[in-house]
């Protein structure tokens, strides 16, 4: 069983849709969403990456950061750039990225189902980014940025939001990198009802992106209890904002791998020592076309690697990964890269930047570069059923949800 609840969201006006939506907080540096947001007092980039209205080397975690979100986010209501919706609704939230289309609802879910693993991730969270993020969350008294869920896809609650998407939108908008985003939303109490309903019969929800985003509301939560000698079950706290989406309508990208050197190895003794492990041969093409192969970007040549059978168990979720594939035969034995997570000698790169910028980091001093066959939907549900997590950087969604469009206040 799978809860969703309606919720009053906070939104913009819809001629101010576009200047306000922006891209999530984690997926750009202090710089770039400076940069981002320049000449627009709407951006939302005020309010999840507040540090761009102090002065330039501020910490981000310093104190007058959070403050400062915190009074954005008041001064966007106050100043009616975001306005509180007249009723409890759902909400319809497509993406349209070139010819793929996915459509999401817009919903509150259970801080418990997730602490019972019914909402079930796939992926280690880091302490000091759950931190900040909780801080966040505990300072604006909001959910400012949606988690994205995933579920196993239903035909039924499928009919219903395409009947929903065809109607007219609350907003429909492209943004700068010419993905679409529209907001349909959901007010008739027998609709969501029957959306409650179905959804009682989903039985598990997954993180697709957002593990961070969901700990801190979840320690907001827990944070909230100790200091609730009566609860009834029923608070704000309780529930916590989510994009939830059909499984069968993601699209993973290529998580790429580039490393600062050869761990002492030259070229050619390099080569030798990967052959036991993988077919290695020139390339014809970048970017590898099935799973177990891969790029590898090297003094400026194209090789594919493909993986040896017998090099990795193909009964095991973890290890038939093609993460797990080169972590456990290349960057770790050769490549002295034992921990991904906090080696400072590795750097991931998403695929939406395709493989011109695997060239262009070798090029401009990493020594080599990796490029993955993406992982796929049903590989990372078979790891959180079995409750395992994946290898850091495994998977890389897009097109990436806005922020902005829909706000929730814990009230």
């Amino acid at each position: 069983m799978s809860l969703i609840q309606p919720f009053r969201a906070y939104r913009p006006k819809a001629e101010l849709a576009a200047r306000v939506a922006s891209v999530p907080y984690d997926v750009i540096n202090t710089a770039e969403a400076r940069q981002l947001a320049v000449g627009n007092p709407y951006s939302f980039l005020h309010v999840c990456r507040p540090e761009i209205d102090l002065p330039e080397g501020i910490d981000e975690h310093e104190d007058r950061v959070y403050a400062t979100g915190a009074a954005n986010l008041k001064k966007f209501i106050a100043d009616g750039i975001l306005a509180r919706e007249a009723a409890d609704s759902l909400y319809v939230y497509q993406q349209r990225m070139g010819e793929h289309v996915q459509s999401g609802l817009v919903a509150l879910c259970s801080v418990r189902e997730y602490e019972e693993n019914r909402i079930k991730k796939h992926e280690f969270t880091r302490r000091d980014k759950e931190d900040d993020r909780t801080r966040h969350v505990s300072e604006q008294n909001a959910n400012a940025e949606p988690v994205f869920l995933t579920y196993r896809a239903q035909s039924e609650i499928d009919a219903i939001v395409d009947e929903i998407s065809a109607t007219e939108p609350l907003y429909d908008i492209t943004t700068p990198d010419e993905i679409v985003h529209i907001v349909w939303r959901i007010a008739a109490p027998a609709v969501i009802a029957r959306l409650i309903q179905l959804f009682r019969g989903v039985d598990a929800l997954y993180i697709a992106d957002g593990h961070h985003r969901t700990a801190s509301a979840v320690r907001y939560a827990q944070a909230c209890r100790a200091q609730n000698p009566h609860p009834t079950g029923n608070e704000p706290y309780e529930s916590f904002m989510a994009v939830v989406f059909p499984h069968n309508q993601l699209k993973i990208l290529d998580y790429n791998r580039v490393v600062k050197d050869l761990n002492g190895l030259p070229t050619p003794q390099l080569l030798a020592k990967i052959s036991p492990k993988f077919e290695v041969r020139l390339a014809e093409n970048r970017k590898p076309s099935q799973p177990a192969s891969f790029g590898m970007y090297l003094q400026r040549n194209w090789y594919t690697l493909k993986a040896r059978a017998g090099s990795y168990p193909v009964d095991d979720p973890i290890k038939r990964l093609d993460v797990s594939i080169l972590q456990d035969n290349l960057l770790a034995p050769l490549l002295g890269i034992h921990d991904p997570r906090t080696d400072k000698r590795i750097d991931f790169v998403g695929g939406i930047r395709g493989m011109d910028e695997l060239e262009r980091r070798v090029d401009d001093g990493f020594a080599i570069a990796f490029a993955l066959y993406p992982t796929s939907l049903d590989q990372l549900i078979d790891v959180a059923d079995a409750g395992q997590v994946m290898p850091p950087k495994s998977t890389w969604f897009e097109p990436k949800l806005r922020s902005g469009l829909l706000v929730r206040l814990y009230e």
